[in-house]
């Protein structure tokens, strides 16, 4: 089994920087897979389909490539309540499963960060990190975020964005987010990126040398 490096969390948590960091670290290719569901959300808006229809979702998901997760717009706002939206769907999900396995299941191992990593993607994962803070400072992070790329937008909207992605994410019935057993908690809220990043980087140091172990005596 490659050494896989699931990372988890709630949106803003700073999950997809930890996971960047920890894959340059490491030496390992990093996928951000809420990309995939933005871009699922993104194409089957601008394909006129409804986001909230499973089947219409479904079948973009089906025909999405990586060269299409470079587009910016996947980086707004709006792409990340249509992600929010298509992610509910069971054909998307199924879609999308295969595309996460093949990245997960290089030799050399790779890092994912996502809502269902540790769960549902990845459950045999050797490190998993599970990513969050308080509402407050999240939405504040991503309205930052959002008025760096140019959007006009109050934090008060960004924070009941949060809110309701949260609870979206947390309801729905395929994959809901949620933290694996076995995860290790890290809550960033009082955290700078280096001190966020230093303190992932020695859960995955301990795990590595546990998975290291393991693979010796096997």
């Amino acid at each position: 089994m490659a050494f896989v490096i699931a990372v988890d969390g709630p949106a803003a948590s700073g999950k997809g920087t930890i996971a960047t960091r920890l894959g340059a670290m490491f030496g390992l290719p990093v996928l951000d897979t809420g990309l995939l569901y933005r871009g699922v959300g993104v194409l089957t808006e601008r394909a006129g389909a409804d986001p909230d229809d499973p089947r219409a979702a479904g079948a973009i998901a089906a025909t999405l490539t990586a060269g299409q997760l470079d587009d910016p717009a996947l980086r707004t706002r709006a792409a990340g309540e249509l992600a929010s939206r298509v992610a509910i769907h069971h054909p998307v999900r199924a879609a999308l499963l295969d595309f996460q396995h093949t990245f997960a299941g290089q030799p050399g191992g790779a890092v994912l960060d996502g809502r269902d990593i540790g769960t549902v993607i990845c459950p045999q994962a050797p490190a998993k990190l599970y990513v969050t803070a308080t509402p407050e400072v999240r939405a504040e992070r991503r309205w930052k975020q959002l008025k760096g790329q140019g959007e006009d937008v109050g934090y008060d909207d960004v924070l009941a964005d949060i809110r309701k992605r949260d609870a979206r994410d947390g309801a729905r019935d395929a994959a809901p987010m949620v933290a694996a057993p076995d995860a290790q908690l890290l809550d960033t809220t009082e955290m700078t990126i280096e001190q966020a990043a230093d303190a992932a980087r020695r859960i995955v140091e301990a795990a590595r040398a546990r998975w290291e172990g393991s693979q010796e005596t096997t």
